[in-house]
C-alpha cells in the first residue's frame, strides 16, 4: 500500500484544473473551521434531535441529557486545554486565524446560547412529561400534606446522616467541591458573640451521590411524581445550622480540568503506577466552568466566583435544575415503552455451537457485520469458543473501551487459564475509561493473560484481534478488525462495522502491527494494512491524490469519506485540490468538520452532510472510484492529526465484492437521507434537507433496520 507522494508542505500549494495558482494553503484562514467551534455546532445538532416533535418524549429527553454529558466533556478536555495554553503565555492562532482568547470568548457567548436553549428545551420536556403523567415537582408548594410528611421522614431517615455541613470563615477553609457535584451555597446570619451585631456567614452542603437524585413520592392516580433531592434539603436546611437564621440557598455545581497529561517517557517503567496517581488527581482539577440558578443572590454568586478563581464568562446562570444529565433516570422508569422508541431486535449472524462451523465460517469467505443493526455477539461467541477450543494456540488483542460487564474480559482469562497464548494491549490512557480500564487488565493478568500497557507517546486506539488455530499441521490465522470498540454495550447503539477475514496478507499484516506494539521493532513495510504513526496519513494523501490525477486525466472521480470528525489541514488541503480538479467528493462527517465546502473555485465540487439520529454515527468507511475500479477502505482512524500522529490505527481494504457492494448501499443510503441528515453551507450553518412534494422520506438508520431484517 506504500506508495509515493508530494510531501504534505508541497500539498499544501494547490492549482486548479485552469492552472491559476488558488489560495489552499494552511496559513489561509478564509478556507478552515475552527475544531472547537465546529463541535459547539455538533451538540446543537444533538439538541435538535431533543426539540424534534417526531422523537418520541423519552428519546428527546435523552437526547438533551446527551447533551450535557458532552458539553461536560467538553469543558473538562478541550476548553480546559485551551485554558491551560493561555496560561503557559501561549496564545496560538487555530486554522481558522483567531488565537485561543478569541476563541475561548467566542466559545463563551456560543455556549451561553446554547445553555438557554438546553433549558428551555428541559422545562418544555418537563411539561410534557407532566402532561403525560410523569410529574418532576420543583415548587415544594405543589406537595400535598401526606408527600409532606413522607418526606419529612425520608430526610430524617435516610439523609440527614450523611450529610455535612461546611462553614467557611478564616478557621474553615474553603473545601474542595468535586467535579460535576450538585451542592447547595447557604447564607447564614447569626450574632456576633462579642458585638451582638447581626453578621452574615457562608456555608455549603454537598447534595449526596450516594442517594437516589429524586424521590418518588407515594399517591394515587396514574400520575407519578418525584421530588429533588437537593429541595428535600432545602426544606430542612434549618436543622443542619442549630442556632442561625438560613437566609438563602442556592444550588451549583463546577467542572473541574480532567484531562490526564503524563511524562510516559519518565514513567515507562511504572506507567499503571502513575496513572493510577495521575487518575486520583483528576479530582485537583482547576475549576474550569460554574453552574448556578439564575436567581442566585449577587453576594453568593461573587463569593463563589473568587472561591473558584473564575472569570464572569465562565459562570452561567440556567433556569431550572442543575444536572441535567441525572433526568435519565426518568428513561428508565417502568411502563414507559410508549415514550421511547420501538424495540429493535438485532439479527443474530454467525452464530455457530461448534469451533469448525464458526472457523469454516470466515474460511469460507470475509464476513462482514454491521452494527447494531447485526449483534456484536458474534464477536464474543468468537472468544468463548476460541477459549475453549483445543485447536486454538493463541489470542491476541487490542482493547480501548469495553463494558462495565464484558464477558470479553471472562473469556479472556478463560483461554489464559485453558492453557493458551493470550496477549492483550489495554490503553490506560482511554479518556475517563482510565480506572475501568486498569480494573479489567489486572484481572486479566491474575488469570495468566500477558497484559502490555499501552506504547510510550501513543494511544492504542486500534481494534484488532488475532486467533492463532492448528489445522492439518498447519497454524492458521483469524482475525477480526473493526471501526468501533469491544464494547457489548456501546454496539447496540453505535453504528460500526466488523470484519473477519483468513486472508494472509491482511493477517500477517495484523500479526506484524501486534509484534511492532510489543516489542522495539520498527514497523516493517505492510501487504494490505496501514497504520499510523507509520503511514496512514501518507496513504490517504496518496489515495485522494491519485483521485485527482484521474480527474486531470479526464477519468470519472469520486471520493465518499464517513467519519467522526475531519480537522487534519493536509488531508483538508488534498480535498480542496482535488475538488478543484473536478473530484466529486461527498463526505459523510457526525461531529466536527474543519473543511468549508461550497467555496467559489476551491470546493464547489465538495458536501458535507453531518447525521444525527437514533444511534450514533461511528463507523469510519473511506471510498474511492480508483478509475472505475473502487476501493474501499475501512479504519479505527478519523481524518485528525491525532488519529495520525499520536495514535496506533489501522486502515484495512474491502475486497470481497458482495462485501463492497454492501459497503457502497450504506454509504448510498446515508447521501440520500432526508430525515435525519443536515448539510453544511460553507458559512458553517448546518440545515436540514427539504424534501420537494412527493419526494420520500429516506431515514438511512431505519433503512439499514430494514436491511438487517
Amino acid at each position: 500500500m506504500a506508495q509515493k507522494i508530494k510531501s504534505p508542505e508541497t500539498q499544501t500549494l494547490g492549482s486548479g484544473g485552469n492552472g491559476n495558482k488558488g489560495p489552499i494553503h494552511i496559513g489561509n484562514s478564509d478556507i478552515f473551521f475552527d475544531r472547537e467551534l465546529s463541535w459547539v455546532d455538533f451538540n446543537k445538532r444533538v439538541l435538535e434531535e431533543a426539540n424534534d416533535p417526531e422523537n418520541p418524549l423519552l428519546e428527546r429527553l435523552k437526547f438533551l441529557c446527551i447533551t450535557e454529558s458532552n458539553l461536560d466533556e467538553f469543558y473538562m478536555v478541550r476548553v480546559a486545554g485551551l485554558r491551560n495554553i493561555l496560561a503557559e503565555g501561549n496564545d496560538e492562532k487555530s486554522l481558522n486565524g483567531q488565537r485561543a482568547s478569541e476563541i475561548l470568548t467566542d466559545l463563551s457567548d456560543k455556549v451561553r446560547s446554547f445553555v438557554n436553549v438546553q433549558y428551555e428545551t428541559l422545562n418544555q420536556t418537563l411539561e410534557q412529561m407532566k402532561e403525560n403523567g410523569i410529574h418532576l415537582i420543583l415548587n415544594p408548594d405543589e406537595l400535598n400534606k401526606n408527600e409532606i410528611e413522607d418526606i419529612k421522614h425520608y430526610y430524617k431517615e435516610d439523609v440527614s446522616p450523611i450529610l455535612t455541613p461546611l462553614s467557611i470563615d478564616p478557621s474553615h477553609p474553603f473545601p474542595h467541591i468535586l467535579n460535576k457535584s450538585l451542592n447547595l451555597a447557604i447564607v447564614l446570619a447569626t450574632d456576633d458573640e462579642k458585638t451582638g451585631v447581626k453578621k452574615d456567614l457562608f456555608a455549603v452542603v454537598q447534595v449526596p451521590s450516594v442517594l437516589p437524585r429524586f424521590l418518588q413520592l407515594k399517591g394515587e392516580g396514574k400520575t407519578r411524581r418525584f421530588f429533588p433531592l437537593e429541595e428535600i434539603i432545602k426544606l430542612h436546611v434549618d436543622d443542619l445550622f442549630y442556632g442561625m437564621t438560613v437566609k438563602e440557598v442556592y444550588p451549583f455545581r463546577i467542572l473541574r480540568d480532567a484531562d490526564i497529561s503524563i511524562d510516559e517517557e519518565a514513567s515507562v517503567k511504572d506507567l499503571l503506577i502513575t496513572m493510577k496517581k495521575e487518575i486520583r488527581n483528576r479530582i485537583w482539577g482547576d475549576a474550569v466552568r460554574m453552574d448556578i440558578y439564575e436567581g442566585t443572590s449577587s453576594f453568593v454568586r461573587n463569593t463563589l466566583k473568587d472561591l473558584m478563581e473564575l472569570q464572569d464568562h465562565e459562570i452561567f446562570d440556567v433556569s431550572s435544575i442543575l444536572n441535567i444529565s441525572d433526568t435519565m433516570y426518568f428513561y428508565g422508569l417502568e411502563h414507559t415503552s410508549k415514550f421511547k422508541y420501538p424495540f429493535f431486535q438485532q439479527k443474530t449472524t454467525l452464530k455457530f455451537e461448534s469451533p469448525e462451523k464458526i472457523f469454516e465460517a470466515i474460511k469460507k469467505k470475509d464476513r462482514l457485520l454491521h452494527h447494531p443493526y447485526q449483534s456484536f455477539g458474534a464477536i464474543e461467541d468468537l472468544l468463548r469458543i476460541s477459549s475453549e477450543d483445543p485447536k486454538v494456540l493463541g489470542i491476541k488483542m487490542t482493547l480501548y473501551r469495553t463494558s462495565g460487564d464484558s464477558p470479553i474480559i471472562q473469556y479472556l482469562g478463560q483461554a489464559a487459564e485453558n492453557g493458551k497464548q493470550v496477549t492483550v494491549l489495554v490503553e490506560l490512557k482511554a479518556r475517563f475509561d482510565e480506572e475501568r480500564n486498569i480494573k479489567w487488565a489486572q484481572k486479566l493478568e491474575e488469570r495468566g493473560v500477558h497484559v502490555v500497557y499501552g506504547v510510550v507517546g501513543l494511544k492504542i486506539h486500534s481494534k484488532m484481534l488475532l486467533i492463532v488455530r492448528r489445522e492439518e499441521e498447519h497454524l492458521v490465522r483469524y482475525v477480526h478488525l473493526g471501526t468501533g470498540n469491544y464494547n457489548s454495550t456501546t454496539s447496540k447503539y453505535y453504528t460500526d462495522l466488523s470484519f473477519f477475514t483468513v486472508n494472509k496478507e491482511i493477517t500477517e499484516d495484523v500479526s506484524t502491527i501486534f509484534n511492532t506494539i510489543t516489542s522495539y521493532a520498527k514497523m516493517p513495510f505492510l501487504n494490505k494494512l496501514a497504520a499510523s504513526p507509520h503511514n496512514l496519513k501518507t496513504v490517504f494523501l496518496a489515495l485522494i491524490e491519485k483521485e485527482t490525477e484521474n480527474a486531470k486525466a479526464g477519468k470519472p472521480a469520486r471520493i465518499i469519506f464517513k467519519m467522526n470528525s475531519l480537522v487534519d489541514p493536509h488531508i483538508i488541503l488534498a480535498m480542496y485540490n482535488a475538488s478543484r480538479a473536478g473530484v466529486i467528493i461527498e463526505l459523510i462527517i457526525r461531529g466536527i468538520c474543519c473543511l468549508k465546502p461550497g467555496l467559489p473555485g476551491i470546493s464547489e465540487n465538495i458536501t458535507v452532510i453531518s447525521i444525527v439520529g437514533r444511534f450514533l454515527e461511528h463507523t469510519r468507511i473511506y471510498y474511492f472510484l480508483s478509475g472505475g475500479e473502487e476501493s474501499i477502505f475501512l479504519a479505527s482512524a478519523d481524518c485528525m492529526p491525532r488519529n495520525f500522529e499520536r495514535r496506533i490505527e489501522v486502515l484495512f481494504p474491502i475486497l470481497d465484492v458482495k462485501n463492497k457492494d454492501r459497503i457502497k448501499k450504506i454509504l448510498d443510503v446515508q447521501i440520500r437521507d432526508n430525515v435525519k441528515a443536515r448539510l453544511l453551507s460553507s458559512e458553517g450553518v448546518y440545515r436540514k434537507r427539504e424534501r420537494v412534494e412527493g419526494e420520500k422520506p429516506v431515514d438511512s438508520q431505519i433503512e439499514r433496520m430494514n436491511f438487517a431484517e
